[in-house]
């Protein structure tokens, strides 16, 4: 009997969701045992035109880490959905557009120029960008069209699966694996990690006094973090109330507040406006010019509360475009 045939593919995104595979430690053992990698083109020489020549519906499950910002990933995503059974959004870039979905707060020449004309690091007098197209002594290079905006995953194409965290914690890749393998499913559509907020099960929960209230937040490098106290009673920006479980409390364990990258529970619509509410209602000031100070100190109030949400939020981008692209 055939092993089920899984693949990996990696779209805009850092590279830490292909660092999560590695991760599995001993455990990619087994992983390997149980099914044949057939499209991994990080880690082994496999081609677009293996993908195309397969039958639709050949793979079993395909793992798409990254968030969607060009043509070729577009194109890529569209392949694979046409030839896997199952699609899982593999990470927070690709759950909710994740960090390169701040890039929705700037329009695209505007990026463009910074890169490659005003940066200080940049050298570029003739100001020379990169073209779909250039005529070159061997032909015409091509490269992918640059989108107007980033799209998580499934604003492109059906998913069957998210497993969100940057990158997926262990265990939960594992969990999924072996879900698919043994073919006990939730509901298409799932969100392959708890239910529950982090802070509804956190390591320092008992010291999170009834009612918290601040006149203002603190970055980490502001104060000496207590190690055992709630990070969020110290007057940090701990983002565990609003986000989901699954990650076994890492940054806390590293004595360092929640960023949210496991994205929100089920109950909530939009993750950035439900943290700044969370975070609103536990500052303690009445004056106008008081509560101004207290909010000023969030130095980047966007790139807090929708750090890897802000493609997939009601937002979605500083900018009108036609469809996106």
């Amino acid at each position: 009997m055939s092993k089920p045939k899984i693949g990996f593919y990696w779209c805009a995104s850092c590279g830490g969701c292909e660092e999560a595979i590695v991760d599995l430690n001993e455990a990619v053992l087994d992983v390997v045992a149980a099914v044949d990698i057939v499209f991994w083109p990080c880690a082994m020489d496999f081609k677009k035109s293996d993908v195309e020549a397969m039958a639709d519906k050949e793979i079993t499950a395909i793992f798409i880490n990254g968030a969607i910002r060009s043509s070729e990933q577009f194109e890529m995503a569209e392949l694979l959905r046409k030839k896997s059974q199952f699609v899982i959004s593999f990470g927070s870039c690709s759950h909710e557009g994740g960090i390169p979905g701040l890039a929705n707060l700037y329009k695209k020449e505007d990026l463009l120029s910074t890169v490659y004309s005003t940066a200080f690091s940049t050298i570029n007098p003739n100001y020379t960008l990169p073209q779909t197209q250039t005529k070159v002594p061997e032909g015409i290079a091509t490269l992918p069209e640059l989108w107007e905006t980033v799209k998580s995953l499934d604003q492109v194409i059906d998913v069957d699966y998210f497993l969100p965290g940057c990158p997926p914690p262990v265990k939960l890749v594992v969990d999924a694996v072996t879900a698919l393998l043994s073919g006990n499913l939730p509901p298409k559509g799932a969100v392959l990690a708890p239910d529950k907020a982090l802070c509804d099960d956190c390591t320092r929960k008992a010291t999170k006094p009834e009612k918290l209230q601040h006149k203002r937040f603190y970055r980490p490098s502001e104060i000496l973090i207590d190690p055992e106290k709630c990070l969020l009673a110290q007057g940090l920006l701990c983002l565990g109330p609003v986000t989901r479980m699954g990650c076994d409390w890492a940054c806390i364990n590293g004595n360092m507040p929640c960023t949210g990258c496991m994205g929100p529970t089920s109950r909530v619509r939009d993750y950035g406006a439900k943290a700044l509410s969370a975070m609103a209602s536990v500052i303690d000031l009445n004056d106008e010019e008081e509560i101004q100070k207290s909010m000023d100190s969030i130095v980047d109030p966007v790139g807090t509360f929708y750090r890897y949400s802000l493609a997939t939020s009601q937002l979605h981008s500083a900018i009108h475009t036609n469809g996106g692209k």
